[in-house]
């Protein structure tokens, strides 16, 4: 396995997107004072470690226009959330929970706001920054109306890429996240955009981190292609697993769990491409539909996050999702990113008990070294039924999923385990007695499943 630092194999992360999360205002005035937003979001820290939370990732904080993926500013607060103070205290706070905080490093582009491309546009040519931007061209014009063109992220001309093969740049970024761990005492990066950012920078950045704290986790953003591009000893520890993401939610969809056991099998099976990775599992974030949105059937949300939960990989729940919050990409993301709610009001959400759900599958993951680091291994696999076995040394656990609208039998083949009893972890009560050489059978409850300890 990739060397990661050991408090990433036992974590549950929360993601948070602090603009939006904190009611920011959409557009940023650059005129006006700090507000401390940033703050509010002291008040969900009972709710986060009751559902087992143990690391908090933090989207974009720093300096920007607007989405805060447009920095203008990567050693400042954005001034809608507080300023560095706030920061400080926000995570010494989570820090003294025993929570680990990681952060967006937008490294592939700014915003038009950023001081050297500003720079750029008051003295063009003459400008000693023309070259810390990917594409600058005097021969034309940009399509916002500068006298010189850029390249840009995906067509979008606010976003303005740098060149990160420029020394200037990379000493620049490296200097922000030096600041960021003197400053804040950060435990790692989520890299936007990483499958699009320069594998040599990549290289330095990850060397450099780690000389900062051998701790340090990095994480890529990564939505096609082989995650071991940006993942691998000298490069990042992690990829976000969007191949998982969809599989998961995509197979309840369509009553087709071969699709997301395909994947597995792909993934992490014996000869899996990703065996030796921990990948960043989630079924919803910043950029997609929620998960209570996108499921056909709103009564599988609990299955769909007990996959999240058992399979190899580091889970994480995006903001407002305990409670079943509704959102679709329509016209822009802000539907995605809405103001969390005060907890006096979230007994009016869609489903203000589900982060109990959530807290006893984090303590199923917690108490279990084979959910944590076991190898993956199918075993039954039907339309609308699954089982797999994860493995860690002396334990094994079967997850048997259903997501029949009825109670099924799920069959593990004879051979798979030994004489001994299974025993559901989520719910002690229930149990099997297997005996060698003969098929378990075990009824799992309608759209839901079993977490089963083995014991001989």
């Amino acid at each position: 396995m990739i060397k990661a630092p050991s408090w990433i194999e036992n974590a549950v992360f929360y993601h948070v997107y602090p603009l939006g999360a904190c009611g920011a205002p959409a557009r940023n005035d650059l005129r006006l004072p700090p507000r401390d937003r940033l703050s509010n979001l002291l008040s969900y820290l009972d709710h986060w470690q009751s559902m087992g939370i143990t690391a908090i990732y933090l989207g974009p904080l720093f300096e920007s226009s607007a989405h805060g993926y447009d920095t203008a500013d990567y050693f400042r607060v954005d001034r809608r959330l507080g300023d560095n103070t706030v920061l400080q205290e926000l995570i010494a706070k989570l820090h003294d929970r025993g929570m680990r905080v990681i952060l967006d490093g937008v490294f592939h582009h700014v915003g038009r706001e950023f001081w050297a491309f500003r720079e750029l546009q008051q003295h063009g040519d003459a400008s000693p920054y023309q070259n810390w931007f990917s594409g600058v061209r005097f021969d034309a014009r940009s399509a916002l109306g500068d006298p010189f063109g850029y390249d840009c992220w995906e067509g979008c001309h606010d976003l303005v890429k740098l060149n990160l093969r420029h020394p200037e740049v990379r000493e620049h970024l490296l200097g922000a996240v030096d600041a960021w761990v003197r400053e804040f005492d950060i435990d790692g990066l989520r890299l936007d955009v990483a499958e699009r950012i320069d594998t040599d920078f990549l290289r330095e950045l990850a060397g450099y981190s780690r000389s900062l704290r051998d701790d340090f986790w990095l994480m890529g953003e990564m939505i096609h292609g082989d995650y071991r591009r940006i993942a691998a000893p000298d490069l990042l520890n992690s990829a976000t697993n969007y191949e998982c993401y969809k599989g998961m939610w995509s197979s309840l969809n369509d009553g087709n769990f071969f699709e997301i056991a395909h994947s597995l099998n792909r993934l992490f099976g014996a000869h899996g491409l990703y065996r030796n990775l921990m990948l960043y599992n989630f079924v919803d974030n910043h950029d997609v539909d929620r998960a209570a949105t996108i499921l056909n059937n709103p009564r599988q949300l609990a299955l769909l996050y007990l996959l999240l939960f058992t399979i190899p990989g580091v889970p994480s729940i995006y903001y407002g999702s305990e409670w079943g919050l509704q959102g679709r990409k329509e016209h822009g993301d802000r539907a995605l990113r809405p103001t969390l709610p005060p907890l006096t009001a979230v007994q009016n959400l869609p489903a203000p008990e589900f982060p109990e759900t959530i807290a006893s599958l984090s303590q199923a993951r917690h108490g279990s070294v084979a959910l944590r680091f076991g190898c993956y291994r199918e075993l039954y696999v039907r339309s609308r039924q699954l089982a797999f076995a994860r493995t860690c040394d002396d334990e094994t656990i079967i997850v048997a999923c259903n997501a029949e609208a009825d109670s099924a039998e799920v069959v593990l083949p004879a051979q798979t385990l030994g004489q001994g009893t299974l025993t559901d972890v989520l719910h002690p009560s229930f149990q099997v007695a297997v005996e060698s050489n003969r098929d378990a059978r075990v009824e799992v409850p309608a759209q839901w499943g079993r977490v089963l300890r083995w014991q001989a």
